[in-house]
């Protein structure tokens, strides 16, 4: 298994159900309760470790996780609202050295995923058939739609509670 996908790499979807789409909100609703459980007991020097060599420590993720899913969140509105908007990349790994990695208690970012995460479904819920098909444009990636977006962040979720869950495996935590 490659540590840095421990759920497998993600690849957009080529067609999408409306099955899945409900599967995909689903997992974003469920996705900080299943954040804050892969925590559950952890030392401050546990949060400390990278979940891989040359990897983010668990605080980073943690922190990490909310800042990528309000950049998405945002990204969806800005696509419901505007014809094809271009949307600003940044640099994730620049984010999570940044001083208040580490000053922040991780409960403020947890607090702040779930809130998120309770405004992101709603908004996902509201989504009708053909808004599905909205896009933006991300300079990195190219045209992205909001139903591939959807399946992204279900799966990034995934990824990075599996980053924790799957270190502590490792390290019999």
């Amino acid at each position: 298994m490659d540590p840095r996908f421990p759920i497998g790499k993600f690849s957009f979807p080529t067609s999408i159900s409306p099955e899945q789409r409900e599967q995909w909100i689903s997992a974003i609703g469920a996705a900080p309760a299943q954040l804050r459980a892969s925590l559950a007991g952890l030392s401050g020097q546990q949060l400390d470790t990278p979940y891989r060599d040359g990897g983010w420590t668990v605080r980073q993720v943690i922190h990490h996780v909310p800042e990528s899913h309000m950049n998405a969140y945002i990204r969806f509105k800005l696509a419901l609202t505007e014809e094809e908007p271009t949307v600003k990349p940044y640099d994730e790994a620049a984010w999570a050295r940044l001083p208040d990695v580490v000053s922040t208690p991780m409960e403020t970012s947890l607090a702040m995923l779930d809130a998120l995460h309770d405004r992101w479904v709603r908004v996902l819920r509201s989504i009708d058939g053909a808004q599905w098909q909205r896009t933006f444009r991300h300079p990195e990636i190219g045209l992205v739609k909001l139903e591939g977006n959807l399946a992204l962040y279900a799966w990034h979720g995934k990824h990075h509670t599996a980053h924790i869950t799957s270190l502590r495996e490792r390290m019999n935590w």
